[in-house]
């Protein structure tokens, strides 16, 4: 038997142990009354009532202050005396735990117990719900229980208490000795050994400046991308002033729009913004006429003064190719503008002809002079400087085919009795040729088809055109020896030959070629221009010859 206070190892609890005896362990006792810890007996009030008072109680007259009749009372629902045993001998109390069996006491239900448990008897053990006994030790009896630490005055809630280990204060060197045994700081002392006191931890500097530089940091970048945001959508863009200085050529594609032409003025060092340049294009009640092409500008211009010089013919750079205009000349262009050595072009198109994209429908006679005659279409084109002759070519004959394929000249061929495209091409080639004004090109197709038909008995289906033979002769005469031009055998020569030409004697425009699609229909079969400035059309030899008469005397008086 161990007596209260000179026991050695665990001591039993005190009965009247407030920290037990209100039941805050739970409860009832196992069925049978085996104890959950270690099988003793349960201690039975009334057997304590009968004892007289132990010399040992007096040790506990600290805590001891008459609570023995109130836990009677409440623990109990009575006196003690009062409460039923279901059997088993009734066990002294001797200052031990009785260790013999009792039964099942029928208590009644402590109202205040929320969850509807009962309260357990003096010494009475509460069995262990988590089925982990160990793991609940009973609290200490207050001669060994230790002071409670005292609360620090800065609270620190630790690293597992939600501050992140960056601010703490740890580093490598402490984590060396965190597992020494009475080292402050040490892991044994944070994690609760006994005695130990969590010392305070030091938050660094350096962590601190670390974060208000990051935070200053990212306030700047905020201010700064807001302002670029700003300007981008409200302020106005970045431009140039005044009209510039120096020259950039610079060539537009076609179909390029106001952002396409900013951009390539920008790249060319013309305006300073892309955005500058469409707005000052919106601002402009022409800014949307700017068309493909090379243009000769200044460096560093302002947005308003470069639409202004591109919408101005001095600007345009590109190679204008007039209608009517022979292969010949148009090869002699190209070569100036590239700054390349006379004939340089047309080695490259008798040379490279069959790859620049001619149709299939082209160059069907092995007599055509130039394949690509009638195939560099009248219009204007970007050629500068560092430029490739065949690329100029390769861009002006796909021009052409397609202007052709839009007009519908394959099909129109069958319609209009002419045996291929090229022979509609050609056609439209002559009418260009001959035609002196734009009016002239309807009655001019006429007179063309007319020749043509084999009733045509004045000239017998032969055309008679000097620009046919001026065309093989490379010249332009309008005073032809009849001696000449009636024996010379060439295929182009049509005072020899019947029908049309091997090919186009020139490159048509828009008007020529929509007049030979659709001639007027009048029965004209000869024209002249007595004064070299109107064409005189006629449908009779008699008529035309009278015309010829006054056409000669013009001559022999020089006017």
């Amino acid at each position: 038997m161990t007596e209260y206070g000179r026991g050695t190892g665990s001591e039993p609890w005190h009965p009247e142990d407030p920290l037990y005896g209100d039941g805050g362990w739970g409860g009832q006792q196992p069925s049978g009354g085996q104890s959950a810890y270690g099988g003793q007996g349960q201690y039975h009030p009334q057997q304590h009532a009968q004892q007289p008072q132990q010399p040992h109680q007096a040790q506990y007259d600290d805590w001891n202050t008459g609570q023995q009749q109130a836990y009677g009372q409440q623990q109990y629902g009575g006196p003690a005396g009062q409460q039923q045993y279901n059997g088993g001998p009734e066990q002294q109390y001797n200052g031990g735990w009785d260790a013999g069996q009792q039964g099942q006491a029928a208590y009644t239900a402590d109202p205040s117990d929320p969850y509807g448990h009962q309260a357990g008897g003096y010494g009475a053990e509460s069995p262990d719900y988590y089925g982990t006994p160990d793991a609940y030790p009973p609290p200490e009896p207050p001669s060994r229980r230790r002071p409670e630490p005292e609360p620090q005055q800065d609270w620190d809630p630790g690293p597992d208490q939600g501050e992140h280990a960056f601010f703490s204060g740890a580093d490598d060197d402490e984590d060396e000795y965190d597992d020494e045994p009475g080292r402050r700081g040490g892991r044994g002392d944070r994690r609760g050994g006994r005695g130990g006191k969590k010392p305070k931890k030091r938050r660094s500097g350096c962590a601190c400046l670390v974060v208000t530089l990051v935070f200053a940091g990212g306030l700047g970048g905020v201010g700064y991308f807001g302002y670029q945001f700003y300007q981008d959508r409200f302020g106005a863009a970045p431009d140039y002033a005044g009209a510039g200085t120096g020259t950039a050529t610079v060539e537009i594609p076609k179909g390029s729009g106001g952002f396409a032409i900013g951009q390539k003025l920008k790249d060319a060092g013309v305006v300073k913004s892309v955005d500058a340049f469409v707005s000052a294009q919106a601002k402009n009640p022409k800014g949307e006429t700017i068309q493909e092409g090379v243009y000769l500008l200044k460096k560093e211009m302002s947005a308003k003064s470069a639409v202004e010089l591109m919408l101005s013919p001095k600007s345009r750079n590109n190679l204008i190719i007039p209608e009517g205009r022979r292969n010949a000349w148009v090869y002699g262009q190209i070569d100036t503008r590239l700054e390349l050595e006379k004939g340089t072009t047309e080695k490259v198109a008798k040379k490279e002809w069959k790859s620049l994209g001619l149709p299939a429908w082209a160059n069907t006679s092995k007599d055509i002079k130039d394949p690509l005659e009638g195939f560099l279409y009248p219009s204007s084109y970007a050629v500068a400087k560092g430029q490739k002759p065949e690329a100029v070519l390769k861009k002006m004959v796909a021009h052409a085919s397609q202007k052709y394929e839009e007009m519908g000249l394959k099909s129109k061929a069958a319609e209009l009795q002419l045996e291929n495209p090229l022979q509609v091409l050609t056609v439209a080639s002559l009418v260009q040729a001959e035609g002196m004004t734009h009016d002239d090109f309807k009655k001019m197709a006429s007179v063309v088809y007319n020749r043509l038909k084999t009733s045509n008995t004045v000239t017998n289906q032969k055309l008679e055109f000097d620009s046919t033979y001026n065309y093989l002769k490379g010249q332009s005469e309008i005073n032809i020896p009849i001696s000449k031009i009636r024996t010379d055998p060439d295929p182009y020569n049509t005072y020899f030959h019947k029908g049309l030409p091997p090919g186009p004697i020139g490159n048509p425009g828009d008007e020529a070629l929509a007049a030979t699609l659709a001639p007027d229909g009048g029965g004209w079969m000869f024209f002249i221009s007595v004064d070299g400035k109107k064409t005189q059309f006629t449908k009779t030899l008699s008529e035309h010859e009278k015309l010829v008469a006054k056409f000669n005397d013009r001559q022999k008086n020089g006017d």
